[in-house]
């Protein structure tokens, strides 16, 4: 049975089609012009292939991607057909809704009486973090239960719902510096405060990603999670900065690969010494300004380099 919403995706790529045998829909091959529809894509198995021309592929992704097709057509290709070597699963591994701890405390409420209050604070401003970032990101703290001694800085999905938070201690003989909630980081951080109209920055932490302010999004970690490839690509985001620590210089290499091979225009921010939120804001975005775009010439050498 000919997948319908896929014929017509194809058909807006390489206009009306006829139906031949066995699935085969025959085009106007947009590599050799003939003047007779000699391209024939298969709409189950998705091979394609022109009997003047001998152009041909296994998937309709290539085909796309031969003809530089817009991204959301392409995410709308993912829709339609299991691509599994180029579609980012999204996963929903999460057993239950993300709370935040029972003791949580808006730090943006004054409680100047309260030495955890000013503690917390305390800390936050030596992180270089404003009351204005308090406000924008509903930063808080616990002064008991499992996150005691924690500033907690919570993430939200493009609805406002809480996908995610981080704990982090503020105390420095506090033994466990971090605390995070045991669930799936397969999210988009911060997603609330992201505008895929503009260039997006991908960071290590939620400190590194108030640090930039500007469209940044923190991975948790050292990968980026499959969602968020997704929606990058799905969005058409034009260009994003990768600004890594130094020792995720691997995974932000890697990144960089996968989006460029996807048509997206990589920064690779490269951050000697310090991390974005050590740095400063003012600083880190004088740098993301002077930062080249990348080129595969590039890459290969990194690759050579066996980094």
């Amino acid at each position: 049975m000919t997948n319908f919403k896929l014929l017509t995706l194809v058909e807006s790529v390489l206009g009306k089609g006829r139906s031949t045998n066995k699935g085969n829909v025959a085009f106007h091959c947009p590599f050799c012009h003939h003047n007779k529809k000699k391209l024939e894509v298969n709409m189950n198995s998705q091979h394609w292939h022109c009997w003047v021309c001998n152009a041909a592929g296994r998937k309709i992704i290539t085909l796309f991607k031969k003809l530089k097709v817009e991204r959301f057509k392409i995410s709308k290709l993912f829709e339609y057909i299991e691509e599994t070597e180029y579609r980012p699963k999204i996963t929903t591994t999460n057993t239950k809704a993300v709370e935040l701890p029972a003791e949580f405390k808006p730090l943006w409420k004054l409680n100047k009486l309260s030495p955890e209050y000013r503690n917390a604070v305390y800390y936050l401003k030596k992180r270089n973090i404003t009351i204005y970032d308090i406000l924008k990101y509903r930063i808080g703290y616990c002064d008991s239960g499992p996150y005691s001694g924690k500033v907690i800085i919570p993430s939200y999905d493009a609805n406002g719902v809480l996908n995610y938070f981080v704990g982090r201690a503020y105390y420095e003989d506090d033994t466990f510096k971090h605390k995070n909630p045991q669930v799936s980081k397969d999210i988009v951080g911060f997603e609330l405060h992201v505008n895929w109209n503009y260039p997006v920055c991908l960071v290590e932490g939620a400190f590194d990603a108030i640090a930039i302010r500007r469209n940044a999004i923190p991975l948790f970690g050292k990968t980026i999670p499959n969602q968020l490839k997704h929606r990058i690509i799905e969005n058409n985001v034009k260009t994003i900065y990768i600004c890594l620590d130094k020792d995720a210089r691997k995974q932000a290499i890697e990144t960089a690969e996968y989006f460029m091979a996807n048509g997206v225009d990589v920064y690779f921010v490269d951050i000697e010494e310090k991390d974005p939120s050590d740095i400063g804001f003012g600083k880190i975005n004088s740098i993301l300004a002077n930062t080249e775009k990348l080129t595969s010439e590039w890459l290969m050498e990194q690759r050579i380099l066996g980094i």
